[in-house]
């Protein structure tokens, strides 16, 4: 028979957590404590959500680009997924070719991002 642990010796600490500007007093595993901090990605790196085989590259290095164009043809689970820039810029690097394979998080294409400022004039990032 297993013995179970006295609870009455173990102290329960509780931390303060707070989101968006609330704090609340919660128990925080440690599970929780060892995470990697979640980071915002870097938006001028486009990368693969999905593994699959590059079919068609519209794109060279240097290539000026708008929002919206088409930058590549991702062939995965049986379907063409049409990869479109986010950002209107300039393409710094393209780091696949036609006929590919890449794995899931792949940086497939790497932009210099022009961002509009509130006086919509163009500021490199």
């Amino acid at each position: 028979m297993k013995k179970k642990k006295d609870k009455k010796n173990n102290e329960i600490v509780f931390k303060t957590l707070y989101v968006e500007e609330t704090k609340y007093k919660t128990i925080i595993t440690k599970k929780f404590e060892n995470r990697k901090v979640w980071q915002n990605p870097d938006s001028s790196l486009v990368y693969s959500i999905i593994p699959g085989t590059v079919s068609k590259v519209y794109v060279t290095d240097g290539d000026t680009i708008n929002e919206g164009d088409k930058l590549l043809v991702l062939d995965a689970m049986k379907m063409k997924n049409t990869i479109r820039v986010p950002y209107s810029g300039v393409i710094k690097k393209v780091n696949v070719i036609e006929g590919q394979s890449i794995p899931k998080g792949f940086v497939m294409v790497e932009l210099d991002i022009q961002l509009l400022n509130i006086d919509n004039k163009e500021v490199n990032s």
